[in-house]
């Protein structure tokens, strides 16, 4: 028999952290540049703002100043860490990985580093790595980030995409613990619908919406209540539900069939956009920051995107 490190039994996460550029885009900018307005954008997607990165601003810059805010809010120190996911679809470079790029400027010596390109559902891809590293005694503390840069793959010329996609960071720390605080993730892909969500002409982003929007809006509450029921959970129970926030419109219909009444919905992408895997930890971190997720608030994520991949799993709010 192979010895197996003993653990504590369980995962949680311990802090959250965030980042955000500083450049605010309203929908009365980008109706200076294409044929747009503030009620279309709105009434569709239901964003009035976005956060659009500086020319300093990179996916590995954020993702540190996202990890660094984690680490302090738990308390941490760069050698607690000794495994570090970054979850990410718009790097410029696939080599080196942003991971150990981001890890060695957080001072964490050593770690195992590795990005998961999971888009929009990376976040939820990479928590339940970090979560299943943890219980299997292959690392004690986890870095979880996801950030994204998707303003050097949208065409502002094109308002169908360009109204939607924004940049940011969200950090978690997941550490061992004695209680379970993040349940079974329950992830699949679609690959026979991959082609609705790709890059146009090798460099822009393209999604035929509204293929997207019916998958998402029929399909993707079932992979939420299944989420529930690994964890546990009654819908009943839950604090908070925080899906990715791709469109305001998907998030409140697959919302209104998880029969969750009691339930706050994060609705973060009216003043962030779409930021992809950044998306869920950014909403995360704003929520718990602005006191609306106690500790041991019982919360269901929900990612899904290009591929097309969805990941959902129940969390406690440390």
């Amino acid at each position: 028999m192979f010895h197996v490190p003993s653990t504590p039994g369980g995962a949680s996460i311990r802090a959250f952290g965030e980042y955000q550029p500083s450049n605010v885009v309203t929908n009365a900018d980008l109706e200076k540049r294409v044929e747009t307005s503030d009620e279309w954008i709105q009434s569709r997607v239901g964003i009035r703002e976005r956060r659009i990165a500086g020319p300093d601003d990179t996916v590995a810059s954020m993702a540190i100043a996202a990890g660094g805010k984690a680490l302090a809010t738990g308390g941490m120190s760069p050698e607690d860490i000794d495994l570090v996911i970054v979850a990410t679809c718009t790097v410029q470079d696939q080599i080196p990985n942003t991971a150990a790029t981001v890890a060695a400027a957080l001072g964490i010596s050593a770690p195992g580093a590795f990005d998961v390109n999971a888009a929009c559902a990376g976040f939820c891809y990479a928590l339940g790595l970090a979560s299943d590293a943890v219980r299997a005694g292959s690392a004690r503390n986890v870095l979880v980030i996801g950030s994204e840069k998707l303003s050097d793959w949208v065409d502002w010329d094109d308002r169908s995409t360009c109204v939607i996609f924004a940049d940011g960071a969200g950090a978690a720390v997941v550490s061992a613990s004695e209680e379970h605080g993040i349940g079974p993730v329950v992830w699949g892909s679609s690959g026979e619908r991959a082609d609705k969500i790709f890059l146009r002409e090798g460099k822009y982003l393209y999604q035929e919406g509204q293929a997207v929007f019916r998958w998402t809006t029929t399909e993707l509450y079932k992979v939420a209540l299944e989420a529930l029921e690994r964890a546990g959970v009654e819908p009943s129970e839950l604090t908070a539900f925080v899906p990715h926030q791709a469109n305001l419109r998907i998030v409140e219909s697959i919302a209104r069939k998880l029969g969750a009444p009691r339930a706050l919905v994060a609705r973060d992408i009216v003043t962030a956009g779409n930021t992809s895997s950044a998306s869920i930890p950014l909403a995360l971190s704003r929520m718990v920051e602005r006191g609306e997720l106690p500790s041991g608030s019982i919360v269901l994520t929900l990612g899904f995107g290009a591929g097309l991949v969805y990941a959902a799993q129940v969390i406690r709010v440390p």
